[in-house]
């Protein structure tokens, strides 16, 4: 297990970077909801980005801890689902696609208007790449500007992974993830109605592949291969030279 001294000092970058991400995720799916015609989110006050009302004590809370403590796990987490109501929608399949989707595209524009930060604030001051060494001949920021920098540069670098990684988990074609959602809208009608009958066993599903992941790394490839990957091409892309995790925050 980590210790108490490595889990503050993660929560105190990744907690904010995972929070957002959670519930710009959720006010995603219920804007675009309203926007196809469904103010149920609106109408229960979910169609805001005031973390208190889509804050999921398990999802939100308890499950990030749980991650951080667990040695080599991933930090995963969820915001409560905002209420969509299909039966609202003017086209209800193409809308409820359209509302599935908004969740990973969030998390994506999120990952990218993170790395352009960090693009920036490299810009501003390049010697806080250096920081993020754990190389003890590294001294620590000396001066107010880099250690105002810093913390904000280390989140917005956290920020790209932990919102790639919910980007990909949701797009797994499992209901009742996005993925599986947007298969759903996708399907014929018949493949479609089959597919809603898995729903009620999604997260058993998930949760099989999560045990079973040393056998078949299914969940292993979408948490660290294709994670790593995305993050990487985002972050060299915006920061400009081949950027790596051991010469940033």
């Amino acid at each position: 297990m980590n210790s108490l001294a490595q889990i503050l000092h993660t929560l105190s970058y990744m907690g904010l970077p995972l929070l957002f991400a959670m519930v710009l995720h959720e006010y995603a799916h219920g804007w675009v909801a309203y926007r196809c015609g469904d103010p149920t989110a609106q109408l229960q006050g979910r169609l805001t980005m005031n973390p208190l009302a889509h804050i999921d004590p398990f999802g939100t809370v308890i499950l990030p801890l749980l991650c951080l403590v667990m040695p080599g796990g991933f930090i995963l987490g969820w915001a409560k689902p905002v209420p969509i109501d299909p039966r609202k929608m003017r086209q209800p399949r193409r809308d409820m696609a359209l509302v599935a989707a908004a969740g990973p595209a969030m998390n994506l524009a999120l990952a990218i208007g993170s790395a352009l930060l960090l693009a920036l604030l490299l810009s501003i001051d390049p010697t806080i790449g250096s920081y993020g060494s754990k190389s003890e001949a590294t001294p620590p920021p000396d001066t107010w500007h880099a250690m105002f920098l810093l913390p904000i540069a280390v989140m917005a670098f956290y920020s790209v992974f932990i919102n790639v990684l919910l980007m990909l988990f949701n797009l797994l074609p499992i209901p009742p993830l996005d993925g599986g959602r947007i298969l759903t809208s996708l399907l014929p009608n018949t493949a479609a109605m089959a597919l809603m009958r898995v729903e009620p066993y999604g997260m058993f599903i998930l949760v099989a592949l999560i045990i079973f992941d040393p056998q078949i790394h299914l969940i292993h490839i979408v948490t660290s291969t294709l994670t790593q990957s995305l993050s990487n091409t985002i972050l060299s892309t915006a920061v400009g030279l081949g950027i790596g995790t051991g010469n940033t925050p």
